[in-house]
C-alpha cells in the first residue's frame, strides 16, 4: 500500500509512523517512545470523534478527503475554543 493510501484510510498515518520509528530507533523500549505514542493516541480520538459527528450529521465522507482535513481539523479547533462542541 503506498504512503498516501495509507493516509487516506488512516488520518494518523504519519504519527504511527513515528512511533515506530522511535520504537526502531530505541531498540524497542515503549518508555522512550511515550510522546509519540500519546501524540498518535491523540490523533486518533480527535479523528474518531470527527467521524462519528460527521456520520451522525449525515456528512460524507465520514472520514475527510486528505486535502480537506487540516480545514477541518482547525474548525473543529475553533469549535471547541468557542465551546461549541
Amino acid at each position: 500500500m503506498k504512503n498516501t493510501d495509507a493516509e487516506r484510510l488512516n488520518p494518523c498515518f504519519k504519527e504511527q509512523e513515528k512511533s515506530y520509528e522511535c520504537l526502531n530507533k530505541n531498540g524497542f523500549v515503549q518508555e522512550k517512545c511515550e510522546a509519540y505514542f500519546d501524540n498518535y493516541n491523540t490523533c486518533k480520538k480527535f479523528w474518531g470523534k470527527v467521524f462519528k459527528d460527521r456520520k451522525a450529521r449525515g456528512l460524507t465522507p465520514y472520514l475527510p478527503d486528505i486535502a480537506d482535513r487540516e480545514r477541518i481539523k482547525g474548525e473543529y479547533i475553533q469549535k471547541i475554543k468557542n465551546n461549541t462542541v
